[in-house]
């Protein structure tokens, strides 16, 4: 799930450990780097980018200006330019707060934000952009004919009612964007017992409760965020393929781009937590950004279509805020498209509640990810515009 970005009051001091070492084994490289095992390592300077730029930002990561930040990577020209880990105590910081153990606390430091003690870190709602890759591949290999198939079409064991036209003229492409037409209640906060999401979350049966919920708009013309659209696409892809989507995304998306790690979570009936249950390392989350931004291929093999990637990643929906006097996010395939011109993306992203960023400026050859759990009071600035505001600006050229 996406959530208002936030950080707890009292900032701890972090511990940034850079993991860069001293060699830069890529620059010398033509052409884009790939990681085997490992990212090849470079540094700024050396891809172009204001060494300094990079120094200050981690400087006020370290001063507690982002709140609690856990993980920073930056890749450019397929090379890591800077990997930080920034320790935080939330053991600590949990007993203020109930930690009843069970996977939806998000104050339990056992499940949040890193599971178990382990490196792999919760996604939230970057989730969502996962599923949407893992449900292309299930496109282009023709399992699901196109995005314009009925969306119930793929749920008769569920005996949906079609009474209401609308539901009945809901399409794939509507959840994808987010525009579905159900009647949902997610833009309230998420201590608001009333919230769709967080009710759907404390259910057994989470598909049914998304299925039963009534229409308010003719598909496909209104844009409300729905985190239960994301758990019913995670089941089009099991239906479609034959394999539950933590399988299917294992073996046609995962293991050919050597993500070899990860957890995600179940439901109590046993579906995949497709709105937000996913937890991978910073660095691997690094690698969907980079497959999305070659276009679909990983070392010559084309593990997505360049289709899928350009209508994932393309604002499709540009007036999601109408009434905004600033800048206006687009929205794509389960993708935020938070800057772009004239239909044009100029950077794209995933987006997960507490501070989990994918951002990706396909012009500049730049990913970056920010790991955070900022969930309980307010940080003087957000990781979701450090992209923009502190990295680009120190490239210069995008062609540099």
């Amino acid at each position: 799930m996406d959530r208002p970005i936030a950080a707890i009051g009292i900032v701890l001091s972090a511990a940034a450990v850079s993991l860069l070492g001293c060699a830069a084994n890529g620059s010398s490289q033509a052409g884009p780097g790939w990681p085997g095992e490992e990212w090849p390592v470079s540094t700024p300077a050396e891809v172009g980018i204001d060494p300094e730029a990079i120094d200050d930002l981690v400087a006020d990561i370290e001063a507690g200006t982002y709140g609690l930040i856990d993980h920073f990577t930056l890749i450019r020209h397929g090379r890591m330019v800077a990997d930080y880990h920034f320790e935080q105590d939330y053991d600590a910081i949990a007993a203020a707060y109930d930690t009843t153990n069970h996977q939806y606390n998000y104050d339990h430091p056992e499940w949040h934000p890193y599971y178990r003690d382990t490196d792999l870190h919760t996604l939230q709602s970057v989730t969502k952009s996962i599923t949407s890759a893992a449900l292309g591949i299930a496109v282009d290999r023709g399992a699901i004919s196109g995005v314009n198939v009925p969306a119930l079409s793929f749920f008769e064991a569920y005996d949906p009612d079609l009474s209401d036209p609308w539901k009945a003229d809901m399409v794939l492409e509507d959840l994808l964007t987010m525009r579905s037409g159900i009647e949902w209640s997610e833009d309230t906060p998420y201590t608001d017992p009333n919230n769709s999401c967080i009710l759907m979350e404390a259910s057994d049966e989470w598909v049914p409760f998304v299925l039963d919920y009534p229409m308010d708009a003719d598909p496909g013309t209104v844009w409300e965020y729905n985190s239960g659209a994301s758990v019913l696409l995670g089941k089009i892809v099991q239906v479609a393929t034959g394999q539950r989507i933590d399988d299917w995304a294992r073996e046609n998306l995962f293991h050919p781009i050597g993500i070899d790690d990860f957890y995600w979570k179940i439901t109590p009936a046993g579906e995949v937590d497709t709105e937000g249950g996913l937890y991978l390392s910073a660095q691997d989350l690094a690698r969907i950004g980079y497959l999305f931004l070659r276009d679909g291929m990983w070392e010559g093999e084309r593990i997505l279509s360049g289709e899928w990637i350009a209508a994932s990643t393309a604002p499709m929906v540009s007036d999601i805020n109408p009434n905004n006097s600033g800048s206006d996010p687009g929205y794509g395939y389960q993708w935020w498209v938070p800057d772009h011109v004239g239909g044009e993306t100029l950077v794209f992203a995933g987006n997960g509640y507490g501070g989990q960023f994918l951002l990706v400026a396909p012009d500049y050859d730049v990913v970056a990810v920010f790991n955070g759990w900022n969930i309980h009071g307010g940080a003087r600035a957000s990781t979701w515009r450090a992209l923009q505001e502190r990295i680009l600006p120190a490239i210069g050229t995008p062609e540099a």
